[in-house]
């Protein structure tokens, strides 16, 4: 482990005490414009996520309606009864978006998809990137909000699903994240400049509550309209 990578992961509660856990439970609220560029406003309001945190694996609680939920593993998506009966699936779903354009309008399994492979990454960060498989090394720091951020370029491995391969997180001066920097693959490589705040500690981690993403421009720096996607989250509860 790097020294940068080390000095985010004590200061997000250390690396025995994530590896305490095996599950993680949050409320959460999206918005954001490309739900509505999407033909989806409102899809992912007031949501419960429940996750693995060491292997892929996620639910959103209720989706598509009431008493039913999404899963999300590697290479499949299947919509279910709380139950667990199987409604409907879809393999291999990232090969959906084929020929998809920006104002191609989305299915449920478009949106929960990309809705779960992105939050996955989100909620696990920066733990996850002492996986097996994943490459990290610091870059040249970034100046932003008055502030000097630590960057970690980071290579996802292949078994993982995320937005793209390689992936750039920025720290500040006390290790938390400020920023995370991506493309998304299946939006044709838009970018997006992830902007990570109001950290609260739950069970001894610390978890940022706030997500703000925006494009970002050929000098990596903030498109400010529109607001892609918002995320707020409520509790958090590890087990």
């Amino acid at each position: 482990m790097n020294d940068l990578l080390a000095f985010a992961i004590d200061a997000h509660g250390g690396l025995d005490r994530w590896n305490m856990f095996t599950r993680l439970k949050a409320e959460v609220s999206i918005d954001g414009a490309i739900w509505h560029v999407k033909q989806q406003p409102g899809v992912l309001k007031d949501k419960v996520l429940e996750i693995d945190t060491h292997k892929q694996l996620l639910t959103i609680t209720p989706f598509p309606a009431p008493g039913q939920r999404s899963v999300f593993v590697p290479g499949r998506m299947s919509l279910e009864t709380l139950d667990g009966e199987v409604l409907d699936s879809r393999d291999d779903p990232e090969a959906a978006y084929a020929g998809h354009v920006q104002e191609t309008p989305w299915d449920t399994f478009h949106v929960t998809y990309f809705a779960s492979e992105a939050l996955w990454t989100y909620l696990t960060s920066p733990f996850l990137y002492t996986y097996r498989g994943f490459e990290s090394e610091e870059i040249e720091p970034w100046h932003e909000n008055g502030e000097e951020w630590r960057r970690l370029k980071v290579t996802f491995p292949a078994h993982i699903h995320s937005h793209t391969k390689t992936q750039i997180t920025h720290f500040g001066p006390d290790g938390l994240m400020r920023r995370h920097d991506y493309t998304v693959d299946i939006l044709g490589g838009a970018s997006g400049a992830n902007y990570v705040s109001d950290y609260r500690e739950f069970q001894g981690i610390k978890m940022p509550t706030k997500r703000r993403i925006y494009a970002y421009d050929e000098n990596m720096q903030k498109v400010p309209e529109p607001l892609l996607v918002s995320l707020d989250f409520g509790q958090l509860t590890f087990s």
